[in-house]
């Protein structure tokens, strides 16, 4: 089977690793890749980051020309633009399975108010919230004096990670919500949720489904914040554990009855074609699940933990949404524990440099090393991006998971280079 991934970072590098090694896979292609997927895989400039028509013709004309079976979205934007449905609108294609949902699924991910809706039609428990347009800026206000602290303001549309804000004080959160209305992340805060703020612990539950039966993947935490101690501000992810320790037998029924279920089956009685990922964000309130948002696809840095933890082959898991098959197949998770440290550029998340010189000795470690901001140029790896590696140790428990993520750390090296030192460390004492 030949097959195609698309995106660039430690989340496709992970899914291309993991999709090597199954005997049904003879080419293995990424657009448009990094170093580490060059290493195992053929990289492929297919489009110039706008995913647009001639971006899915480039890429359609590409399946066709190498016989691709398979084709793996990482990123939300190609799905929120609709690339499931040009595939599927065209007959020279339309065989070729595409692993992620159609343009209506994708506006789980593309439209904060669209999932609120969702969530609150189907009886998924998430946040109180009400979404504002700048006609309803004064309504808005009004309704932000009434709301307890601290708050919660969203920007709907995608806004690259950074359109979430929490205000602890109203005068920061009128100021805020003026501020979204007003453009501060152009079309994506047009439409701005306000929600109620959650007091509880994070987690990640990663469901792949065909439309009619679903597999559960392992559940994972991140780590966002860019400072040890959780400080500072949001970034794509600095580090993440499975499983997780809070996530007892007990609390993942509840996830599986109370959200998981009325997802899938909320999806198939609105008519939606979903075929791919769905990551729910939970936060555990006192023991009981709510769901702070829906992505289309697998996280980053959480793919990195939670692939190398599936024994079974994904390659016939993936190909059987194609058919819904998904039922027929048995999903096999080790029990290990997985952790993994991402190593960022100096400056993430703000301005970074790129084109650094990356120091590698990869045989010295028996950590997985995913690439994700990296370039190869004259036989060197260079930095190409904010966060540039993630290191990832197994092992049967999480602390010697972690020694091995931080043993694989020590053997990478390039001039400003920053990670953070204590991913694990709040799970370590539950």
């Amino acid at each position: 089977m030949n097959i195609l991934v698309l995106g660039s970072g430690g989340r496709e590098h992970a899914l291309a690793w993991k999709i090597k090694q199954s005997p049904l896979t003879d080419a293995l292609y990424v657009s448009p890749g990094n170093a580490g997927t060059a290493a195992m895989a053929e990289n492929i400039q297919l489009f110039e980051g706008i995913f647009d028509q001639h971006a899915f013709e480039s890429i359609a004309t590409f399946a066709l020309s190498k016989h691709i079976s398979l084709i793996i979205v990482g990123p939300e934007a190609p799905l929120v633009a609709g690339i499931k449905d040009y595939f599927d609108s065209r007959k020279d294609v339309s065989h070729i399975t595409v692993v992620g949902p159609d343009k209506a699924g994708a506006m789980l991910e593309g439209s904060k108010d669209f999932a609120k809706d969702f969530m609150n039609r189907h009886r998924i428990p998430t946040a109180q919230s009400r979404t504002f347009v700048q006609a309803q800026l004064e309504e808005g206000l009004q309704y932000i004096d009434k709301q307890a602290l601290p708050i919660v303001l969203k920007a709907d549309g995608l806004a690259a990670g950074k359109g979430v804000i929490i205000s602890e004080t109203h005068e920061h959160a009128r100021a805020t919500l003026r501020e979204m209305l007003n453009g501060k992340f152009g079309a994506a805060s047009e439409k701005v949720v306000i929600e109620d703020y959650l007091k509880g612990i994070e987690l990640s539950v990663f469901v792949l489904t065909d439309g009619k039966s679903y597999k559960i993947l392992p559940e994972a935490k991140d780590y966002k914040r860019i400072g040890e101690g959780d400080t500072g501000p949001n970034t794509g992810g600095m580090g993440a554990i499975t499983p997780v320790p809070f996530a007892d037998g007990a609390f993942m029924q509840k996830v599986k009855a109370q959200v998981v279920e009325p997802t899938i089956r909320g999806l198939a009685a609105d008519g939606i074609n979903y075929r791919g990922f769905v990551f729910i964000g939970l936060m555990n309130v006192e023991g009981e699940p709510y769901v702070i948002e829906y992505n289309v696809r697998l996280g980053d840095p959480e793919t990195e933990v939670i692939i190398p933890r599936i024994e079974s082959d994904i390659v016939p898991l993936l190909h059987a949404l194609g058919n819904q098959q998904l039922d027929q197949y048995t999903l096999v998770i080790s029990p290990k524990t997985a952790a993994t440290v991402v190593m960022v550029a100096e400056g993430y998340p703000d301005a970074y440099q790129k084109g650094r010189k990356i120091t590698l000795d990869a045989g010295r470690t028996s950590a997985l090393i995913f690439h994700a901001g990296t370039q190869s140029e004259n036989n060197h790896t260079l930095t190409n991006g904010g966060r540039v590696m993630a290191v990832t140790g197994m092992a049967d428990s999480m602390q010697a998971a972690l020694d091995i993520c931080y043993e694989g750390v020590q053997n990478i090296r390039w001039d400003g280079l920053y990670y953070r030192k204590d991913i694990g460390q709040d799970l370590l004492s539950l």
